[in-house]
Parts: structure tokens; sequence; C-alpha cells
């Protein structure tokens, strides 16, 4: 029902508009506050780089940030990722993650990327607090935040915008009558948008996800994803139908589609019964890093790169690699 008055598709947000416009009013203030001094925010010793968006929802952006720390270390730069952890809580904060940090304390995107890139990774609900704590533990040429587009307690040097290239903005409107954090107009003030999927727009970065081999959680065997068969799917993520038109792009059609709420835990008892028989169990690689610890053999994931086009790519790894005090 949300995805259909977000869309545009059903004249029910009409009801929610009063409430979008006290979101738009209070964000409004909020950000206007740290514009004009009265509310104090600071800044680290080293270029922060945002990767947010406008819209709730999955947009791509955790693949573009394992895309960005991945290609920035290859070029010998030393970067540390912050992020506010949602769908996590530990008893202490900044939380620093290691090996032994689960999703249930840090939450499953900031796992996913330490397990990815092995950037050092904190979490805090005050990103600052995270930045600190980096920063003593790392020496470090960048930060990139993992959303805190609208965390403006923190200041920043480069904001990168994701949008979902198919659904783009859907209505317009503020949450909860659309699926907006901010209103468009916004972009005119980042300094770049990348566009997963659909068509980009002018200026805009265009981006493809491109799925890796298959990985068994339990084994950590690798399959070409058309090779396997009775295949059962399954999605916790901020939009689970572009999982699934992924399968189906790669020639996979499964036998069953499941999906999750974003940042939900599992249990052995909820998803073994999703398969039967010779059938197999394959999700996205976010809801891998919440399940290894009761995987079952039949379980797979299927891990997507970012893809942007070279000159692009190149043109915004040269943007940021300019504010580091190292840039060569």
């Amino acid at each position: 029902m949300i995805e259909r008055i977000w869309s545009g598709k059903s004249w029910l947000y009409l009801l929610l508009l009063p409430l979008s416009w006290l979101y738009g009013a209070i964000t409004w203030l909020i950000r206007t506050s740290y514009t004009l001094g009265l509310r104090s925010s600071w800044r680290a010793p080293v270029p922060v780089i945002i990767v947010g968006n406008l819209t709730a929802g999955g947009n791509g952006k955790t693949p573009v940030v394992i895309w960005l720390v991945e290609h920035l270390q290859s070029r010998g730069y030393h970067v540390g990722v912050v992020s506010r952890g949602y769908g996590g809580k530990s008893d202490v904060y900044p939380l620093l993650l290691s090996n032994e940090i689960t999703t249930a304390q840090a939450g499953d995107e900031p796992v996913l990327i330490f397990q990815r890139t092995g950037a050092p990774v904190a979490v805090s609900p005050t990103r600052s607090e995270a930045v600190k704590a980096l920063l003593k533990n790392h020496k470090l040429d960048f930060i990139i935040t993992d959303d805190g587009l609208q965390h403006y307690a923190l200041q920043r040097d480069f904001e990168l915008v994701v949008i979902d290239g198919v659904r783009r903005f859907g209505n317009g409107w503020w949450l909860p009558a659309g699926p907006m954090r901010e209103r468009a107009g916004r972009l005119h003030s980042v300094d770049a948008v990348i566009t997963n999927g659909g068509v980009a727009a002018t200026g805009e970065i265009p981006m493809q996800l491109v799925a890796r081999e298959a990985v068994n959680l339990v084994t950590g065997e690798r399959l070409s994803a058309q090779q396997l068969r009775h295949v059962v799917a399954m999605a916790g993520i901020g939009h689970p139908p572009r999982f699934f038109a992924t399968l189906k792009q790669l020639g996979i059609e499964p036998k069953n589609e499941y999906a999750f709420a974003d940042h939900q835990d599992y249990s052995l008892a909820q998803l073994s019964p999703l398969t039967s028989g010779p059938q197999i169990l394959l999700m996205t690689e976010k809801d891998a890093v919440k399940c290894r610890a009761f995987a079952q053999p039949n379980w797979w994931y299927l891990p997507v790169d970012a893809q942007l086009p070279l000159d692009q790519a190149e043109q915004l790894l040269l943007k940021i690699q300019a504010l580091s005090r190292h840039s060569s």
C-alpha cells in the first residue's frame, strides 16, 4: 500500500499531507538553524564524504559506499566509514567494528561494508563521535558516511546523492505522504548525483548493480547464478523487487519470492520453512550477514557491485581525491 501511495497511484496521500507539511517544516527549520549558525556543527580534520539520498527506502546507497571505499583504497588512500547503524543496538557508542561485532549490535549495512572492504567502520547515532573514534584509532585520509545527508551536525566536504532511477522521487511529497526526506531541489546544492538503474537525467552519473557469482553461506563455494536450480528468493532490503528483478535478468525464475522488511532480523525457525526438498534459498548479501550464525547448506547469497561509466567514475574520483592533503 505504501508503495502505491508514494508512487502517486493512490489518492490516499492526500490524507497524509498535513503530516508531510509538518515534516517539511521541521526539516527546513533544522537545516536553517545550522546554516545560520544557531546550532553548532563539527568539522573533522580530514575530508568527509556523504553518501546519502533524498528518499526513504533502498536506492543502492551501500553498494556506492563500497565502490567508493574500494576505489580509493586501490589508489593508496586510507578510508574509514561511519554509519548510524540502523537495525542494530549497542550498549556502548561509538562502536568500532571487528570480526566479533554482530549485526544485532551494529546493524546489517555497517557489517556488510566492513566485511567487503576491510575498512575501519564505526557506528554511532552521533556521527561526529563515530568519526572521532575512527581518527583516534586509525590514520585516515577520508571519512565516508553511509547515509547522513540530513545529519547537519557533521560538516561535510562532498555530498553525493544516490537516486533510484526507476522510482525517482515518487509523488514528490515529504514523508509520510511521499518518500521524500528533502525535496528534489536539494539536488542543486550537492556535489554529485548517481542514478541507480533507469535513465539518468542530465548531469547525473548512471549506475548499474552487477551481480557477482553466488556464494554458499556455509561452504563459501561460488557458482554462476545461472547454475543454481530450484531457487526460492528472499530479500529484506529497502526495495525487494529490485533483487527479484535482478534474478530474472540473470534468467532465474524463483519458485517463490519472499519480501521482508528492511533491517529485519532473522531466525532459523523463520527461514527454514521457506524451502523444501532440493530447493535452495537465495538471498541478498545484506541478508546473508545476518544469517551466517545459523546458515544451512542450501542457503546462498548473491553479491552485487556498483558499476559506473569509466570516464564519469574517474572524474568523480579525481574530484574527491583533490580534497585530500595527500592527493597526488
